[in-house]
């Protein structure tokens, strides 16, 4: 899933910083912002700094029914949204956008019920504002705390999933930060009734609207506006393909917290069980395809591969799903199992299609170096009942998931328990992995004295 242009990075407090952005001379032709463009989105994120003032003060009790609020408003706005996504869907189809982005774009009645959910589920997790993270009393008498504050402003560029303007809004919300979202062309009708349903949910409980605001009519030049916005904006996370977390990466002077592609790999070892090791590839495969901790590569190891293999081709093939495999893969497929010979870019790609990436390795070393070479660091799984071997693949391995004899579906806030997710960061700072609602604080001393100056 990639597009040329939608996100930021990098940010820092200062008069200057709320002069007009300078896009980089390596900004995409025709995406660098006009002085109009400019002053709209600063005007937008000078209004998103205002309004999460509002929160800085605001106690758990509060909060929570602002997300209950937005919960409700979603579900009896649900007709309004389904209607608004299906004209996107619809400009998608006519574009030729895939199968796997049309499903990640898609809304329905149980879906947004499934979204509202999910704030509902927020709204029962602790508050991390406020939260004492270390503290001591100096020998002098010095009473140090180091707590979580909020960030304050949280850009948000991504591309064709609606669900994320409500995932965003909520996470923001709940720890205490504005939001401003820049949710691409393809869900712009969707965003625009959804980020509309959600202003006014929070004008009714009393809270600025401001709080959650949408940059869509501005488009690419307005993206490229936000990733400049440093002082404004305090920190600015990319959610979608590579070009564009790329993009977000380069351009931005916004500090950003990089998500991650899923080039994400099964490895089923020689003592895996089958049975056990098929449930697992086809659900990390198969139980959704356009997300980003769906398998894209299977590695079998050989002395596994005869037994399990062309059952497990058969399976794939049953599903739908296209085999790009090696020579041994393909030696081994049935009669009428077609598979593709692979090249290294099957072994770099995240399909998130209906394609998988098939590899018979020696042994587990080989997995092991296979996954380095080419992962992008998201989520591996081994399947194993070997201890020493599953100890190895997570102790070996620098992703920032390791599934143990699971699905890599799991890879994802809401299975983790922490409500829903801002995105998964495969960096290491200032968060990794699935990010929740600690992840969207950042710290601050306070320090008690008794008329204390130091000598």
């Amino acid at each position: 899933m990639t597009t040329s242009l939608e996100t930021t990075s990098a940010a820092a407090p200062g008069a200057a910083s709320l002069a007009a952005p300078q896009p980089s001379a390596a900004a995409p032709a025709g995406t660098a912002p006009g002085p109009d463009v400019t002053e709209a989105v600063l005007d937008v994120a000078r209004r998103a700094k205002v309004a999460s003032r509002a929160l800085a003060t605001a106690t758990r009790a509060t909060k929570d029914a602002a997300l209950l609020a937005l919960a409700d408003a979603l579900v009896a706005a649900s007709a309004e949204i389904v209607a608004a996504n299906a004209e996107d869907l619809e400009r998608g189809r006519a574009n030729g956008t895939s199968p796997g982005l049309l499903d990640r774009l898609a809304l329905t009645d149980e879906r947004i019920g499934g979204i509202a959910n999910a704030l509902r589920e927020l709204a029962a997790l602790p508050d991390p504002v406020g939260e004492v993270v270390r503290g001591s009393t100096l020998p002098n008498g010095l009473r140090l705390r180091q707590v979580r504050v909020p960030m304050g402003v949280v850009g948000m560029i991504y591309e064709a999933r609606p669900n994320v303007t409500v995932d965003a809004a909520g996470l923001a919300l709940k720890s205490g930060n504005a939001v401003i979202l820049r949710g691409g062309s393809a869900a712009a009708r969707s965003n625009e009734v959804v980020v509309d349903v959600l202003g006014r949910a929070l004008a009714g409980v009393g809270l600025p609207a401001d709080l959650v605001q949408s940059i869509d009519a501005h488009g690419r030049p307005g993206a490229v506006a936000l990733m400049h916005a440093r002082g404004l904006v305090d920190v600015l996370v990319p959610r979608g393909g590579a070009d564009l977390i790329r993009t977000v990466v380069r351009e931005s002077t916004v500090p950003v917290i990089e998500t991650g592609v899923g080039n994400c790999h099964v490895y089923v070892d020689a003592s895996a069980d089958p049975a056990t090791a098929l449930a697992i590839l086809l659900n990390s495969k198969t139980q959704r395809v356009g997300v980003c901790n769906a398998a894209e590569t299977l590695l079998v190891h050989a002395d596994a591969a005869p037994g399990f293999l062309p059952s497990a081709l058969v399976a794939l093939a049953q599903a739908g799903v296209v085999v790009h495999g090696d020579h041994a893969t393909g030696a081994l497929a049935p009669a009428g199992v077609d598979v593709v010979a692979a090249t290294d870019e099957d072994w770099a790609t995240e399909y998130l299609s209906l394609d998988l990436a098939v590899r018979v390795v020696p042994d587990l070393d080989a997995a092991l170096e296979h996954i380095r070479t080419w992962t992008s660091g998201h989520t591996e799984a081994i399947v194993t009942r070997d201890l020493a071997a599953s100890e190895r693949f997570v102790a070996e391995l620098d992703s920032a998931a390791i599934m143990v004899n699971a699905s890599t579906r799991f890879t994802d806030g809401g299975q983790f328990g922490l409500g829903a997710e801002i995105g998964i960061s495969t960096q290491k700072l200032h968060a990794r992995g699935p990010m929740g609602l600690g992840e969207l604080t950042t710290t601050k001393w306070v320090v008690h004295g008794d008329g204390h100056v130091r000598a």
